[in-house]
């Protein structure tokens, strides 16, 4: 071989199908199967994460491979991660990194198949030096799905070229439990909202699918399904939902993400429903996903799930297998093409399919989608990437932009009593920042550890310069150091707390006007993934005794503002009754300081709106925007509807709504119409609303929400300018699965509705008439 040209080379292994790029990926694949061992088959179905120290490496880090020769002679399907080895690597290392396992894998396997690198990319690359954007739940309050397609676009290009090639994200679980400490991880709860910010986001992610340009990478669905509303709010227990709530809600997003977006992979969840843990959970994962929808890509294992299946004491247990060889079985009958992320139930495979319990034949067609996206990556031609392309310095002052425009956008006004925002520098000689979150990086989970971090103290100091005296107090603790990887979360000292309190107090005496930002950390809220790593509560109540700081500054006759960071809807009812003004802020992402000063001061007009109720009281709960019409009878002594609804949102200016239409009010139960409203900036300040359209099916064969979100739209105008906002109304905005549970659209009438929230206060009404 060494005597051959590079012609004679190319020539010679075109000669074998699977080398050849010319040929179809589906010949290629088939081709590579069929030359395939059993065990070569069942690595591609398994992938390696915390066993990279035994599998990959010696004893001091570095990479070895008489290791890997003894450890993957059959090869891998997936590396995890490759972003946290040895504690964290840079975007260069990484890439370095991927370039020399992909030299293995390529050169010393015995069919050289190429590996598969995946990584976190909830909201940027969870890596060293990678831009930090705001969380999934900030995300949505900008209700800008172009935005987020961009923001995603970006993070799919720094992924690929630090060697990856799978994003486990979006997460468009409709969440409608606050309770539940993944809430931050969502689009929230509207199953609308969140299909279209994950059609966005697999679009950014994507692209045209066909990654010609080695600028995008494999979008994966999670966590399929109904992960958003657990039985008692804790992560991952059972849903209880009937089948029809199922498809009309929950799987809605991951229908659309697929169909329209053309997302590759889907994660099933940790969940169960009606008794069948979803990786085992073959009409969930073939009937609906492949058969129904037309699925063509593949599905990666959650976590451990498999093992889940079985038993794992310091997480879920099913009991549904004896064993790990049943846990594979199950997991593989019902469609989960690849184990992540350690190689755990799925080795068991090869003895499986000896024993006669899985035929081969069941193996081939689970990683054909697997080897037909390795091939589409063109991974076989170039599985290599270019360090020096990275130029990370440069990248990361180009994105900057984009995460304090995305950071900007999320922020919502809930309140603001007086006008007392936005804040007039000329009023101001000394301004009190003060509160647990005031100077603290901030990110929420699944962050990594971004180059830049501007907290909200920073950057209140960086926009008045010197024109205004900036005091700091902390105010409180919430916890004591507070990490989201951190197990134990161990509360502050009463005394200290007492303490910092007092000195809060004398600093906001000092001060014009005091900014409390409040809320909670990466501790309070965060994904519970085992008995000893905790984040869902039973209590909305703020954390910390932050209620009493607020009491206790408010009694010095300062005007207060609180801006809130946090990764669920809190119970702020005391905040709301007595603070003049209300900031929403989530997790900002790492522009996060630079995004409120700006909103604070009034450069920016805040323009967002909350795309999940907020609950009076974790005792209101569920308080969701669409309920049924029996839900919300009332309570004995208390206010049923939620602190701030669905949609709502306030700005510096004011808009006026006029003039609402249907294009034809009577159409056939195929047919298709438009909705139109005039909007117009009644106010004097440039600003952005959010246009809302609601729908209500008033008479049906099952009963159906109050109302539904099926179109909004982001705009901005000037002073006095008014401009015509158009919605479609098709089939698809009026279909649900009726009592014969077929996805339909029934005769009736409809009321439609438009405005800037889900309150009736804030909607026109029309009619709607369809005939059969």
């Amino acid at each position: 071989m060494d005597n051959l040209s590079q012609a004679e080379i190319v020539e010679r292994e075109e000669a074998v199908a699977y080398k050849n790029p010319h040929l179809a990926v589906e010949e290629r694949t088939a081709d590579l199967i069929g030359r395939m061992t059993l065990e070569e088959k069942v690595a591609q179905m398994l992938c390696i994460w915390q066993r990279k120290k035994e599998m990959l490496f010696d004893a001091n880090g570095m990479l070895d491979l008489n290791t890997m020769r003894r450890e993957l002679k059959h090869g891998i399907g997936q590396i995890a991660r490759l972003s946290d080895t040895n504690g964290g690597v840079t975007p260069r290392q990484m890439a370095e990194l991927a370039n020399r396992l992909q030299k293995y894998f390529v050169e010393e396997t015995r069919l050289g198949i190429p590996v598969m690198f995946h990584e976190e990319c909830l909201h940027g690359l969870a890596g060293k030096e990678a831009t930090s954007y705001p969380q999934p739940i900030g995300l949505a309050s900008t209700f800008e799905p172009e935005l987020v397609e961009e923001m995603y676009a970006a993070i799919a290009e720094r992924t690929r070229k630090s060697g990856a090639h799978q994003a486990l994200t979006p997460v468009v679980d409709v969440a409608r439990d606050p309770r539940w400490g993944r809430v931050e991880e969502t689009y929230g709860e509207d199953p609308y909202l969140v299909a279209r910010m994950g059609v966005a986001a697999v679009r950014g992610f994507q692209g045209d699918a066909t990654f010609k340009d080695k600028k995008r990478v494999i979008a994966t669905l999670k966590h399929f399904a109904a992960h958003g509303e657990p039985e008692s709010g804790t992560n991952c227990a059972p849903v209880n939902v009937s089948e029809r709530l199922l498809r009309d809600t929950f799987l809605y997003p991951f229908r659309e993400a697929i169909t329209k977006g053309n997302a590759l992979s889907v994660m099933p969840s940790y969940n169960e429903i009606d008794g069948v843990p979803s990786h085992a959970n073959t009409w969930l994962l073939n009937d609906v996903l492949r058969e129904e929808w037309g699925f063509k890509g593949f599905l990666v294992s959650d976590y451990f799930a498999v093992m889940e299946l079985h038993a794992r004491g310091e997480a879920t247990s099913h009991a549904v297998a004896g064993n790990k060889t049943d846990a594979a079985l199950l997991a593989v009958k019902a469609g989960v093409n690849v184990e992540t992320p350690d190689p755990d139930c799925y080795p068991n495979l090869t003895e499986l399919v000896r024993s006669g319990m899985v035929d081969e034949s069941e193996l081939d067609k689970l990683i054909t989608p697997v080897l037909q996206l390795k091939f589409a990556l063109g991974l076989f031609e170039d599985p290599y990437v270019d360090p020096d392309a990275i130029d990370n310095e440069r990248r990361l002052e180009e994105e900057r932009p984009l995460a304090l425009r995305a950071a900007q956008k999320v922020i919502t006004l809930l309140q603001n009593n007086g006008d007392l925002l936005p804040l007039n520098p000329e009023k101001i000689k000394t301004l009190a920042v003060m509160g647990p979150n005031a100077n603290r990086k901030i990110l929420g989970g699944y962050s990594g550890e971004p180059a830049y971090f501007t907290s909200v103290l920073h950057g209140i100091e960086k926009k008045v310069g010197k024109k205004i005296r900036v005091l700091y107090s902390e105010g409180c603790k919430l916890t004591v150091g507070g990490s989201w990887t951190e197990d134990a979360v161990t509360l502050p000292d009463p005394g200290e707390n007492r303490t910092l309190m007092h000195e809060a107090v004398e600093t906001a005496r000092r001060a014009d006007a005091v900014i409390l930002v409040l809320g909670g950390n990466e501790q309070t809220s965060r994904e519970a993934w085992s008995r000893t790593h905790l984040g869902d509560r039973a209590t909305l109540d703020l954390f910390g005794g932050q209620d009493d700081l607020v009491k206790a500054v408010l009694e010095t006759g300062k005007p207060v503002v609180v801006v809130l960071f946090h990764g669920r809807p809190n119970s702020i009812r005391y905040i709301q009754s007595h603070v003049p003004s209300i900031l929403e802020c989530w997790y900002l992402g790492q522009e996060a300081g630079i995004a409120v000063a700006d909103v604070l001061f009034g450069d920016v007009n805040p323009g967002g709106k909350l795309p999940i109720s907020i609950p009076r009281s974790a005792g209101h709960i569920p308080c969701y925007y669409n309920y049924k019409p029996s839900a919300r009878r009332g309570y004995l002594e208390d206010d049923i509807t939620p602190l701030f609804p669905f949609g709502y949102g306030l700005s510096y200016t004011t808009f006026g709504f006029d003039n609402l239409r249907v294009e034809k009010p009577t159409i056939g139960m195929h047919e298709s119409t438009s909705v139109s409203i005039e909007v117009k900036n009644t106010g004097r300040r440039t600003g952005e609303e959010v246009v809302q359209l609601y729908i209500r099916d008033l008479v049906s064969s099952v009963t159906r929400p109050v109302k539904e979100l099926k179109g909004f739209k982001r705009i901005r105008l000037e002073p006095g300018e008014s401009t015509t906002v158009t919605f479609p109304l098709a089939p698809e905005h009026l279909s649900f699965t009726n009592i014969e549970k077929r996805n339909i659209v029934e005769p009736g009438d409809f009321e439609i509705m438009v405005g800037n929230s889900s309150r009736n206060e804030d909607l026109s009404k029309v009619l709607l008439r369809v005939l059969c």
